[in-house]
């Protein structure tokens, strides 16, 4: 978590491949999220991109983009990819999305918007028994059960998403917190991504076995504390196999998303003044078990309680 590179999104090209020749005929498509999400926010490059699309397309495997983050994808390739720099946030992501077939899109997040989003394909057949589907389950294409207000600010939301002093005073507001948090020995994954803060809670408290969360106990000290709300991504998100057992995920992070056009210099530094409390008090942090949780999808409804009594020890 702790290495810099630029662009640790980026999907896994040999292995891509190799799955898709070991499967033919089994894979209906592939998809790269922009930016990663479970990995840490990071994004990926054009480059990787354009190398995923030849190798799926040699194969007949449609490459699809969950591209809920694209514009800050766009602002990482501009920033960090050689031959980009003065080439537009908006030039770029129409440049990522020539090389796909379709897309997904929650609107929540580049869209700008409270709620919504899309899908969308080149392949006029496949949208044809998309909408037939969607008239069943949502409604009518012109609204997919929107209302008109929430259609307007999406499609004012995905202009403003790209604007450039918008995403350098979004991406810069994320890097200062991380900054302060490294500087302070938390660890996190580097570099900061675009949206949030992923703290490393495997390592900020080790003497919290898998078995016990230590993402979640850190994110339910994070409110008890601070009043700030987090997301475990660990091992009660991943964890849960299909045949009941559990797996302990390759990492435990806890994620700080920033909401957009909401947080000021101060309310950052009010997250860190916690979270350096926090990292006081981490030897002291206890686990968590879960007491109820739905078969699948866990981690939205699960019920949690201290494995030990308390979550801070005396």
């Amino acid at each position: 978590p702790s290495l810099e590179a630029p662009f640790k999104g980026n999907i896994d090209l040999e292995a891509l491949a190799r799955v898709l020749d070991e499967n033919p005929g089994r894979v209906p498509l592939a998809m790269i999220t922009v930016t990663n999400n479970s990995g840490g926010g990071q994004p990926v490059s054009m480059a990787n991109i354009r190398a995923a699309s030849q190798i799926c397309h040699e194969r007949g495997v449609p490459l699809f983009l969950d591209c809920c983050r694209f514009a800050e994808n766009a602002w990482f390739i501009k920033m960090r990819e050689e031959g980009y720099a003065d080439k537009t946030p908006l030039e770029i992501a129409q440049e990522m999305f020539s090389y796909t077939d379709g897309a997904t899109m929650s609107a929540k997040k580049d869209g700008m918007a409270n709620i919504g989003g899309f899908l969308a394909m080149n392949d006029d057949d496949l949208a044809m028994r998309c909408r037939s589907n969607l008239i069943l389950t949502e409604g009518f294409p012109t609204y997919g059960g929107l209302a008109g207000y929430d259609l307007e600010a999406v499609a004012v939301g995905l202009h403003e998403a790209l604007e450039e002093d918008y995403l350098r005073y979004r991406t810069r507001s994320v890097a200062y917190l991380g900054d302060i948090l490294t500087d302070n020995g938390i660890p996190i994954v580097r570099p900061p991504g675009g949206h949030a803060i992923y703290i490393d809670a495997g390592e900020m408290l080790p003497h919290i076995p898998q078995s016990e969360y230590p993402a979640w106990a850190l994110g339910l000290v994070l409110y008890q504390e601070g009043g700030v709300r987090s997301v475990e991504i660990g091992s009660v998100m991943f964890g849960k196999q299909p045949d009941g057992s559990e797996k302990p995920a390759a990492m435990e992070l806890v994620r700080l998303a920033f909401p957009r056009r909401m947080y000021t210099q101060s309310h950052v530094d009010y997250l860190a003044e916690v979270l350096l409390y926090l990292n006081t008090l981490k030897d002291r942090i206890r686990g968590v078990r879960i007491v109820e949780e739905p078969p699948v999808l866990r981690h939205f409804t699960i019920h949690m309680e201290p494995a030990h009594g308390t979550l801070i020890a005396e």
